[in-house]
């Protein structure tokens, strides 16, 4: 059976949290994230839950005993945002390298300075190296269901990493939509029993966990996540054909609108997703041939399924909600890093847009693909930047 509901995002995961039913969570109020811990938190004081639900003082307090608990062998989780994700930092890396497959809700909102709230990808963006998997939604029914799918991703056997769960605050975190839900017992029966690797508390076969590594050891610890990584891509393809069959919902690692006769494609990420085939529509009422893609992984990073998208075409433009100062935007460089092995390289065109929650419309999207049609375009253009 299923029920639509009317919710936001942040209350859309914390039902996912609820129908999953985690060892413990642990957790630090911060904007735009805070209402996913406080709904939660309260299906734990009902009683609907059965998790030990952790109130720390801080968010490097939260991810440290976050990860010590799925060291334990409790299937975990956390959320945070921002400033919150800034102050995990120390412990990001650590959490991968020691192998816990924990789950992280992040509402994704601009790093300060300035002081800002509002969204953009800045926080998981400066994370994007630390050897988390990271996944993102376009709307609320993916938020939820990216929940649902992230710990199936995360503890398979020949991954064993941590994820984070993307979602636009404000845009998505706190709008209210239609969604989907699916009967608790099925999600139960999708997820499964949690069955830690090499858990602390398994006394019978004692193990040690974060150890000093040398640089004999360090190295080839590193490159033994970079193959669960390369492995992630297969399981996470599996887990969307498995959660299709119970949700009639089709993920893919990289989804595409209207690429297929598309003479130029965007390549967008979140909730922007939305508006650029909106724009998409209109410009192909307007008789231009253009198309969009949404990394759903960003990491591990799709290649194959990029390069794929993007052969044949004139052009490619990355709209990049963050800023990576004296270079591109983080995504623009690796899109081409994808597209270098095709026989003939498209024209490839970078978009700043949406910092610190600046309009991110569908005139403006028209505008910037418009300028790439007509080769206006910068090679690097700052959308809506006034000077």
């Amino acid at each position: 059976m299923v029920q639509d509901i009317a919710i936001n995002g942040d209350n859309a995961v914390a039902l996912a949290w609820k129908q999953i039913d985690p060892d413990v969570c642990a957790a630090y109020p911060i904007t735009p994230q805070t209402i996913i811990v406080e709904k939660f938190a309260e299906y734990v004081a009902n009683g609907e839950v059965s998790t030990e639900f952790v109130c720390v003082e801080s968010e490097h307090s939260a991810l440290t005993l976050c990860t010590a608990s799925a060291s334990a062998g409790a299937r975990t989780f956390t959320a945070t945002a921002s400033q919150g994700l800034a102050y995990m930092w120390e412990m990001l890396p650590i959490t991968a390298a020691m192998r816990v497959p924990l789950i992280m809700a992040v509402a994704n909102r601009a790093v300060s300075g300035p002081i800002n709230i509002n969204n953009d990808h800045g926080d998981c963006m400066s994370a994007r190296d630390c050897g988390w998997i990271q996944l993102f939604s376009e709307n609320v029914q993916e938020a939820y269901d990216m929940s649902i799918v992230a710990p199936r991703i995360a503890e398979h056997v020949d991954v064993q990493l941590p994820v984070m769960v993307n979602l636009d605050g404000f845009v998505l975190t706190h709008a209210v939509e239609r969604m989907t839900m699916v009967d608790t017992h099925v999600i139960k029966e999708f997820v499964g029993e949690h069955k830690p690797l090499y858990p602390l508390l398994d006394v019978k076969h004692p193990v040690s966990h974060g150890n000093m590594d040398g640089p004999d050891f360090y190295y080839p610890h590193k490159y033994q996540s970079v193959l669960a990584m390369n492995k992630a891509l297969e399981v996470a393809q599996d887990v969307f054909d498995e959660f299709a069959k119970i949700s009639g919902r089709q993920y893919k690692l990289v989804e595409e609108y209207l690429c297929d006769d598309a003479e130029i494609v965007a390549v967008i990420l979140g909730s922007s997703f939305g508006t650029m085939k909106a724009a998409i529509d209109e410009m192909r009422e307007a008789g231009i041939k253009v198309g969009a893609i949404m990394p759903r992984v960003f990491r591990p990073w799709p290649v194959a399924d990029l390069a794929k998208c993007m052969k044949g075409k004139k052009a490619v433009v990355v709209f990049d909600k963050h800023l990576s100062i004296g270079a591109y935007g983080p995504m623009f460089p690796e899109v081409v890093a994808a597209a270098s092995d095709l026989e003939k390289l498209p024209k490839m065109y970078n978009v700043i847009y949406g910092l610190g929650g600046a309009d991110a419309t569908v005139a403006g999207f028209k505008k910037a693909i418009e300028d790439v049609k007509s080769e206006k375009a910068e090679k690097v253009t700052y959308l809506g930047v006034k000077a």
